[in-house]
């Protein structure tokens, strides 16, 4: 692509999605490009180069591995430039790999009513993807935000499935039926991050008693949020409670987001028993 790995970082770090800054640390003899030399590889996409080649194809491999292990990392690897890799520079590098995590965060949005269609206004303007999901197509409007999905299932609870361990649910239909189908559904799934349900403090109090009822653990019922969204913006017109919504999901993954970002700064650095064995691997090819 014509964007330079820069200029990648920037989007990608904006966008919220996770990529690995793949960097030439160190080269010998003669090699594709210099050491200092960088590109990133990004779940769907690479940016810039280190040379091309199968060395290049080893090493885009690597990276989207990392990715696909979801787990904030640096890994060294060592690459003789020879027969093995079909490329007959005859020198040798060492690559460094960093993995930056995804801040994108996935919300299913189940009702396309007035606080829907409000709430998908400010999520549409936020890191994360949105699925929608409304058993009535002409509900929805003509035009969403980029990072909007919809959805039409005449069995909305159903299309639980299709989201990711640790997604956000936010369930508003038309339906207190629908809300508590849905709500059953995920919390049988139990792989949630969040739940928020709209409504009263008496249908909470009637779908409480309906999951104990089902044998549901009440730990697991406490985790949904309901009346969902915070206190301290009241306010009951649809774009008031979509604004209330919206700022306690964007604290909740802001916390979430918080307590990753330390547990990767106790993750950084490369070990020394990886340096150590990286040592002895290129002495013993030297």
């Amino acid at each position: 692509m014509s964007m330079n790995w820069v200029e990648a970082v920037n989007q990608l770090n904006t966008s919220g999605d996770a990529f690995v800054l793949v960097t030439l640390l160190a080269t010998r003899g003669s090699t594709p490009r210099d050491s200092g030399t960088k590109m990133v590889v990004s779940v769907n996409t690479t940016y810039d180069t280190i040379g091309g080649g199968h060395l290049e194809y080893q090493i885009i491999a690597t990276a989207q591995k990392m990715l696909a292990e979801q787990q904030p990392q640096q890994h060294l690897a060592y690459f003789p430039l020879g027969p093995s890799l079909g490329q007959c520079c005859g020198g040798s590098t060492i690559v460094l790999f960093e993995q930056f995590s995804a801040r994108q965060v996935s919300i299913m949005l189940f009702g396309a009513g007035h606080v829907g269609k409000a709430l998908i206004s400010i999520l549409g303007e936020l890191p994360c993807q949105v699925s929608w999901v409304d058993s009535r197509p002409d509900q929805f409007p003509l035009a969403t935000p980029n990072n909007v999905k919809t959805i039409t299932s005449k069995y909305p609870a159903d299309e639980v499935h299709l989201m990711p361990a640790n997604s956000y649910f936010l369930v508003m239909t038309h339906s207190h039926q629908l809300d508590y189908d849905i709500c059953e559904t995920i919390l049988k799934r139990n792989h949630f991050s969040y739940l928020g349900l709209i409504g009263s403090t008496s249908k909470w109090r009637r779908f409480k008693q309906r999951l104990t009822h089902k044998k549901f653990d009440d730990n697991i019922i406490s985790r949904i949020q309901c009346p969902v969204g915070l206190n301290e913006v009241p306010g009951k017109r649809p774009m008031e409670v979509a604004v209330s919504i919206a700022g306690e999901i964007i604290n909740h993954y802001q916390q979430h987001q918080s307590n990753n970002d330390k547990q990767q700064e106790k993750q950084q650095g490369i070990q020394w028993q990886q340096l150590k064995s990286l040592v002895t691997e290129v002495t013993a090819k030297g």
